[in-house]
């Protein structure tokens, strides 16, 4: 009897310990095959969009100037620069915005999955944005979201206000915005401002 109570009290120790090193591996293996199973159903997911996204047509540089709003949340912009791609067939833009005194600046960059060279572009994203994780330290959070129906990568840098967002919307543009001096909701409603819809 003794012996058995101790085991109980050995196992309880082991796995009831949320910083031991073994339910932490335990915990990491889980999370490893989820991520596993999610990336593996995501590439049968992915095999048919891509063949979709490769009939369509990319946007043309002036199309995408066309779309690019002068203001976003009373910032305005200052820098453009679309078709930084173009050499590998890939369409894409990117424009930076900034409040009067520019102790704020949010920028972005679209890339359109559409065509060969933009799915295959975009391909390597989607598997990323399979993933569930959760990460925090002294400087920075970072973890996966979901937020409008779009699976999107969150990171946060605490000592200077600086955040980050990582995105696909509608299977197609991948997004990446950057909020200089701007918390992560501030950056959502930029995004927000943008109009993605109205791309495709």
């Amino acid at each position: 009897m003794k012996k058995l109570l101790l085991g109980i009290f050995v196992v309880t120790l082991l796995f009831g310990c949320k910083d031991n090193p073994v339910s932490k591996k335990i915990k990491e293996t889980r999370e490893n095959v989820s991520n596993t199973t999610n990336a593996v159903k995501e590439m049968n997911k992915m095999g048919d969009d891509l063949k979709e996204l490769q009939k369509m047509e990319p946007l043309t540089n002036e199309e995408l100037k066309n779309w690019l709003p002068d203001e976003v949340n009373g910032m305005k912009r200052i820098a453009y620069k679309a078709g930084g791609a173009s050499y590998m067939k890939i369409a894409s833009i990117e424009a930076t915005y900034a409040n009067e005194d520019k102790s704020k600046k949010f920028k972005f960059q679209v890339i359109d999955g559409a065509g060969q060279m933009g799915a295959a572009a975009t391909a390597g994203m989607r598997m990323l944005f399979s993933q569930d994780f959760e990460e925090e330290d002294e400087y920075k959070t970072r973890k996966t979201v979901k937020k409008n129906g779009n699976k999107a990568i969150e990171e946060y840098k605490k000592k200077n206000n600086n955040s980050e967002i990582q995105l696909m919307e509608e299977g197609r543009f991948y997004i990446k915005a950057t909020g200089t001096n701007m918390d992560i909701d501030e950056t959502w409603d930029a995004i927000d401002e943008l109009d993605v819809d109205d791309l495709g």
